[in-house]
């Protein structure tokens, strides 16, 4: 783990150049100026990195993202309104109609009811596992359309603790991605990545807001795991998206807001 957790909580992110200030500025703006169209339809495109509409961009949002990325190792961060958001959104931007995940019986009951419940209206089943359950029972709950595994570093609010290494490496072996909430634990007290973790989730409302002042969260993805390897199972993620011109999608993710 690296040894300057505290300075990049405090500056991560966020490097001023020549007077500029010191403090991370909040940029509360929708849209940004450009000087012809050609430049704003260059940016829509993707061919040119900027900002031009805060749903997609914002200077503030993506210093945090880079700052939640940096604490816990990863390639790139994208930030949500909410934990829930986050973990919907890590979980459906893998699974489709039709597909099916596995997670944890020890995790937040709201998330329990996202996936048990909303998710399935949508096509998505989900299955629940007990963590103290051996490999092959668990392993015999794997499915050829099973995309994902999810489970929490401390369960909130049982306080269990989620076997990282082990569930990485079951899910590994069945070519899918292990998925963390790691909102009780944040990057201080454990990098899930450094276990074989794939993506890690967070309500940043909980420790890392720490004032009780913003609802927030966060998907964090460490660029291990190997999508084109599996490329049958995650053609979302592999293949051209033709509701954005055909643009291929990238292993990794981009630090980004979504609201």
């Amino acid at each position: 783990m690296p040894k300057n957790l505290e300075t990049i909580c405090i500056h991560g992110g966020y490097k001023p150049v020549k007077g500029e200030p010191q403090q991370m500025p909040i940029i509360q703006s929708t849209t940004f100026k450009y000087d012809t169209s050609e430049q704003m339809a260059r940016l829509f495109d993707l061919k040119d990195n900027g900002y031009f509409y805060t749903r997609l961009a914002n200077p503030t949002n993506d210093n945090v993202a880079k700052k939640i990325a940096a604490l816990e190792g990863g390639v790139g961060a994208m930030l949500t309104s909410s934990g829930q958001a986050a973990n919907f959104y890590a979980v459906f931007n893998i699974c489709e109609a039709g597909d099916h995940f596995i997670t944890s019986c020890n995790i937040y009951g709201g998330t329990y009811n996202l996936f048990g419940v909303t998710m399935k209206k949508l096509g998505i089943e989900c299955t629940f596992i007990d963590p103290d359950w051996d490999d092959a029972r668990i392993e015999a709950e794997f499915r050829p359309n099973t995309k994902c595994f999810f489970g929490e570093t401390i369960s909130n609010p049982g306080g269990n603790v989620f076997d990282i290494e082990r569930f990485a490496k079951m899910a590994h072996r069945h070519g899918v991605p292990l998925i963390v909430d790691n909102t009780f634990a944040t990057p201080i007290n454990c990098r899930p990545f450094e276990w074989g973790c794939d993506i890690v989730t967070h309500s940043t409302t909980k420790y890392m807001d720490g004032h009780s002042a913003q609802v927030g969260g966060a998907v964090v993805d460490s660029g291990n795991f190997d999508w084109d390897a599996h490329a049958d199972k995650f053609p979302g993620l592999t293949t051209p998206d033709e509701s954005y011109h055909g643009s291929a999608s990238s292993p990794t993710a981009p630090s980004s807001s979504a609201s």
